[in-house]
């Protein structure tokens, strides 16, 4: 399964993905900082951030040949990026970023599985792990 945890910086992705890991062991996480990091790749322009999903979604399918789960963990900005994931969880914890340029090209969902308003969600989580 294919998890996609998006919505704007400092949101929460991280911290709602550490918690999700903490309940199963067969996730492999990519985390957007950790991938630009290995890729030395801060480019955010539009070309640099379609760079970036499809680089998360190429190591997604590394963990799908490995017969594991995968859960990304980026801001994913374009609707149109977010189709192809089993599971979208969409963290809607902020109204705005610190970051103006991510602020305006964020593309507010049209479709996902679950939407986090607030820090209180093992009810969510516990779900998801039931459903994996």
């Amino acid at each position: 399964m294919k998890i996609l945890v998006f919505g704007l910086p400092g949101s929460g992705k991280t911290t709602f993905s550490k918690n999700l890991l903490k309940y199963k062991n067969n996730i492999d996480h990519y985390e957007a900082d950790k991938v630009r990091e290995a890729f030395n790749d801060w480019d955010f322009t539009k070309d640099g951030r379609l760079r970036q999903a499809k680089r998360m979604d190429s190591l997604a399918k590394l963990s799908e040949l490995n017969n594991r789960h995968s859960l990304l963990d980026f801001i994913n900005p374009f609707e149109d990026q977010r189709k192809n994931y089993d599971l979208k969880i969409f963290i809607n914890t902020i109204d705005k970023s610190k970051y103006e340029d991510t602020n305006i090209i964020f593309e507010k969902p049209n479709n996902y599985d679950y939407e986090i308003i607030n820090f209180n969600y093992d009810n969510v989580i516990k779900e998801i792990i039931n459903g994996l």
